[in-house]
């Protein structure tokens, strides 16, 4: 579930500058940040003779005790009038937290020649601080808070904390063992925990089989009636009740990722789960997704990690997805193949005249039926994967659109991108695989922004020399 960020609210004053124009200032961001859907935690009751403004040293101590016990998750320090650079610099260097230093731009001097605020000189001052404190900080171009100009930057800014903040608190489900010709998909828990706070959690198959058949056969008739509810647009195909199981699967790794207080989940998908099942539960995977838990399938740990952070860049409250990277279209230099097998319905394109449906699998023809079939929507897109081992760990990223090609089965779009030879000898070099994640929308701001506050990361902007 994509993960909410709380917000540290700490407007920074100067004494030698208007008190009353910097509360207005002040009054205007608490506005913006509330219609906006904000999380946010501010000063008044911390600094009531301020009036909830940071003005000087020695509101230091009181303004981070307070942002320590509230927990926050990101810092916003706009300078309302000039700005007292130290008390800023040491707040934001013992928070610790992705940080956004902007200032509203400074009028014309009044008509007698004095100004009410200097506050792009204040924000100078800071940022010469936070580089000798060694701070990395987020920076809006001096501007009217009303401008698109803030509007986006503040938006990226709480995109790329939440990228920060998905990275270092991530609880991924490992539901089975990496099957042994995988071995593109191994990767090391320790590394994982230590570098970046990452905990991989297992969880017996066994018993979690058991468990999804014992709750089938008791939810059966609340099952089929869901399923009846689908068949208008959904294909279930020539053995309809079988794939009940599915729902049962939804259901059972819900109450796993409720328990465990799971973000996202990696299965094996194959071999032990279609044989016991007698079908693919791909179905029920792809409804997880829809409610916000990443699923990778193939026992891709890196895979369900890359989709939570796409999750938490993106501006849009969809699902990622894991496609195989797999051929080059036949007519257009530019563009790949995205497929293959449980990507969430709600992206399914809403012009296909055929239904999704279940099939069996176009490869491995020997498993049981259950893998989706059906044409991606069309749009922009961004794709990430996060990977690596000992050796340093990347995030790999880059934007393009969906565009025509041909009829393929299981799930399938093609991505159109700016020079995919250059794409392609990246991702190639490593230490990506076949496997990329997927949002739609472009998201790249937020996870190059977040880029600074991780430094166990190295970003690639996939098609860039």
């Amino acid at each position: 579930m994509k993960k909410k960020i709380k917000l540290g609210f700490c407007p920074i004053g100067k004494f030698v500058f208007s008190h009353e124009d910097a509360l207005r200032q002040k009054a205007k961001l608490e506005k913006i940040m509330t219609g906006a859907g904000v999380t946010w935690v501010g000063l008044d009751e911390v600094l009531p003779g301020n009036d909830g403004l940071v003005r000087k040293q020695d509101d230091v101590g009181p303004v981070v005790d307070f942002f320590r016990r509230e927990q926050i998750d990101a810092l916003f320090i706009p300078h309302c009038n000039f700005g007292t650079e130290g008390a800023a610099g040491m707040i934001a260097k013992e928070c610790g937290v992705p940080t956004l230093l902007w200032g509203p731009r400074d009028g014309a001097p009044l008509p007698d020649g004095s100004r009410l605020r200097d506050t792009l000189c204040g924000m100078l001052a800071t940022s010469k601080v936070l580089y000798s404190l060694r701070v990395p900080f987020s920076y809006i171009v001096n501007c009217h808070p009303e401008e698109d100009t803030f509007t986006r930057g503040f938006d990226r800014f709480c995109r790329a904390a939440r990228v920060v903040k998905t990275l270092k608190t991530l609880r991924v489900g490992i539901l089975g063992q990496r099957v042994d010709f995988f071995w593109s998909t191994i990767g090391s828990e320790i590394d994982l925990l230590q570098k970046f706070g990452i905990q991989l959690i297992p969880s017996e198959m066994a018993l979690l089989i058991d468990r999804v058949l014992c709750r089938e056969r008791e939810q059966r008739a609340a099952y089929r009636k869901e399923a009846e509810a689908m068949a208008s647009w959904f294909d279930f195909g020539p053995e309809p009740e079988k794939m009940l199981l599915n729902f049962a699967w939804r259901d059972e790794c819900l109450a796993l990722i409720e328990e465990l207080k799971l973000d996202a989940l990696s299965v094996q998908s194959f071999f032990a789960v279609p044989k016991f099942f007698g079908m693919s539960p791909a179905l029920g995977s792809a409804m997880l997704a829809d409610l916000g838990y990443p699923v990778a399938p193939e026992s891709d740990i890196h895979g369900a990690i890359s989709s939570a952070l796409l999750e938490a860049a993106s501006p849009l409250e969809e699902p990622a997805f894991l496609p195989d990277l797999t051929i080059r279209h036949p007519e257009n230099d530019n563009a790949v193949l995205l497929w293959h097998a449980d990507a969430a319905l709600s992206l399914r394109d809403p012009h296909q005249k055929q239904r999704p449906r279940i099939g069996v699998p176009w490869i491995l023809k020997g498993l049981p039926p259950g893998l989706l079939h059906f044409k991606l929507k069309d749009g922009p897109l961004t794709v990430g994967r996060f990977d690596g081992d000992s050796a340093g760990y990347r995030l790999g990223f880059g934007q393009g659109k969906t565009v025509p090609g041909p009829y393929t089965q299981e799930f399938y779009a093609y991505l159109e991108v700016n020079d995919w030879p250059r794409w392609e000898e990246q991702i190639i070099r490593g230490p990506y695989i076949h496997h990329c994640s997927c949002v739609y929308g472009h998201c790249a701001d937020a996870l190059e922004e977040a880029a600074r506050y991780l430094p166990g990361l190295t970003l690639e902007h996939f098609g860039q020399a």
